[in-house]
């Protein structure tokens, strides 16, 4: 497979061997097509996380959204975690 990169890519991966950060150009190409390729995994999972999502919601298992209901999610997270910070300091050898 041949690639034509741009200017600025060229410079970019000549930059990158010159400073001793890589060793060749290619290796700058390899690099970027392992980004690409863990990005394209996170943003599967992120769509199968999606799709469990509205499967749930489907099956009614959902938790309706509101100012009220996210003001008793905060003050549950703060009583927990606060519970958690007096056990640790009253659990002390």
């Amino acid at each position: 497979m041949e690639v034509q990169l741009t200017s600025d890519q060229k410079a970019l991966a000549r930059r990158a061997v010159e400073s001793g950060r890589l060793h060749s150009e290619e290796e700058a190409v390899q690099e970027a097509l392992a980004l690409w390729e863990e990005r394209e995994r996170r943003r599967m999972e992120m769509l199968a996380t999606l799709d469990d999502a509205r499967d749930s919601l489907a099956r009614g298992e959902g938790r309706e959204i509101t100012q009220e209901s996210m003001r008793k999610l905060a003050a549950e997270v703060r009583d927990r975690g606060r519970a958690r910070l007096i056990a640790e300091l009253t659990d002390t050898p």
